[in-house]
């Protein structure tokens, strides 16, 4: 059952989901103010990852979103029982290419005056699954891997293991040839 979200608090309803696992990927995010209104909504192809790790990126999108737009309050509402689950400390998080995803996620929640995340039945989270079917539809239909969203920017993230003098990447990144990007690089202990 859904709780009752307070007066000033952003619910952030996020999905994703892929075809295949891994397959082709994408997130998508529904911003809405605590009344129920509509306030926005992005949507990203993520090129191929698993499901897994699409429903993650929709969390630190969600998350950048409300930080970037200073919105202190925030009820995420998922319909992945995994993350949500893992985000309440009910679930470990055993896998390796999850655990960087989920400090991320834990690090950006603490910022937040506050932070709550609920699970529902898909049913209960129609418009952000269209939005990753939309997005997952316009990539195979041809269109670029990209944010749909005018004033938001999300930044890529992925871990990477130096050889040869070369970083070699844990994961593709929906990127163009030729794109040109910056790298912030951290060290992992």
């Amino acid at each position: 059952m859904t709780t009752r979200t307070s007066p000033g608090t952003t619910v952030l309803r996020i999905d994703g989901g892929s075809r295949g696992n891994p397959g082709p990927a994408a997130f998508a995010v529904v911003v809405e103010g605590a009344d129920g209104a509509r306030l926005d909504a992005l949507s990203k192809f993520l090129g191929e990852t698993t499901n897994n790790v699409a429903e993650y990126e929709g969390l630190l999108a969600a998350l950048n979103y409300v930080l970037r737009h200073k919105l202190p309050r925030v009820k995420v509402i998922s319909d992945s029982e995994l993350l949500v689950r893992q985000m309440q400390g009910r679930y470990k998080v055993k896998s390796d290419y999850l655990k960087p995803l989920f400090q991320q996620a834990q690090e950006m929640a603490r910022k937040l005056e506050e932070f709550s995340i609920e699970h529902v039945r898909r049913e209960q989270n129609r418009e952000a699954d269209r939005l990753v079917n939309e997005a997952l539809d316009a990539a195979q239909a041809g269109g670029l891997p990209r944010l749909k969203q005018d004033s938001f920017a999300l930044p890529l993230r992925t871990t990477a293991t130096y050889q040869a003098g070369a970083l070699k990447l844990s994961r593709p990144l929906p990127l163009a040839d030729g794109e040109i990007v910056e790298i912030e690089i951290r060290r992992k202990t």
